[in-house]
């Protein structure tokens, strides 16, 4: 029987012994679903889990957090919770990127357990801040628009979208995660120590160019940088094996 800690922190695999567990954080207006199909390409030692912010899914009945500070504060418990079951890689794909930043900050700053290392996809440094170039969706795009913007990065099931209530909800869901992006700051110095390996699409014109310099300087620790084919979401094939580009999973992690 599922708990309340099992809403929060989704487990789409479960391994015996498992080395560590790859945690995601969800980007605008997603869900842990998005990362449901990675289970089938990670290392046979490694668990999979996402962290179901509140709102949707099963935390639906939970309001929505208001803020950033709000919402970084809930996952950084969920993370934390989900650590006590041992090592783990933090992901975080565009919005989730600067969160698992965030939420590393702060665990670090609490004295761990930190993750064995970071991986940011597709988000540009934290601390060069919120522009309007980041903010996409934006709050005042219409539903029309919105939902497009979600069907073309495969957020929206057949069955949502022959839903009207289904599709209400998911444009409901996106607004909620557009007002917490936007009220993003990032703390003056704030670093990470683990390892930080970050992630950025080829095409994506969201991404400045010298994003994975600027991401350097946020990491005191090993750093990687490795542009993948495709836009803000890759190639659907490199998405669905976003995992094998990850060597930290593997309990290895080289700098470049």
């Amino acid at each position: 029987m599922a708990t309340a800690q099992d809403l929060i922190v989704v487990r789409s695999r479960r391994t015996e012994n498992a080395a560590r567990t790859l945690i995601c954080l969800g980007f605008c207006g997603g869900g842990t679903g998005q990362y449901h199909q990675w289970g089938s390409v990670l290392p046979p030692d490694v668990d999979l889990a996402a962290i179901c912010y509140p709102g949707r899914e099963g935390r639906f009945m939970e309001d929505f957090a208001e803020t950033w500070d709000a919402l970084a504060d809930d996952t950084t418990q969920a993370v934390l919770s989900a650590a006590a079951e041992g090592p783990y890689v933090l992901l975080g794909h565009s919005m989730g990127g600067w969160m698992a930043f965030d939420v590393t900050v702060r665990i670090e700053r609490l004295g761990g357990p930190a993750p064995e290392a970071l991986v940011v996809s597709s988000a540009n440094a934290a601390s060069r801040g919120l522009t309007v170039k980041d903010m996409f969706p934006a709050q005042q795009d219409n539903d029309e628009q919105l939902l497009g913007w979600m069907t073309m990065h495969g957020m929206m099931p057949e069955h949502v979208v022959n839903d009207p209530d289904l599709k209400e909800l998911a444009v409901e869901l996106m607004r909620a995660d557009i007002r917490v992006r936007d009220t993003f700051h990032y703390v003056p110095g704030s670093k990470v120590s683990v390892p930080l390996h970050v992630l950025t699409g080829e095409t994506d014109t969201v991404i400045e160019p010298n994003a994975g310099e600027q991401w350097r300087d946020l990491a005191t620790g090993d750093f990687r940088h490795d542009v993948l084919p495709g836009g803000h979401f890759y190639t659907p094939e490199v998405w669905s094996r976003i995992p094998t580009y990850i060597p930290a999973l593997s309990g290895a992690f080289s700098s470049r």
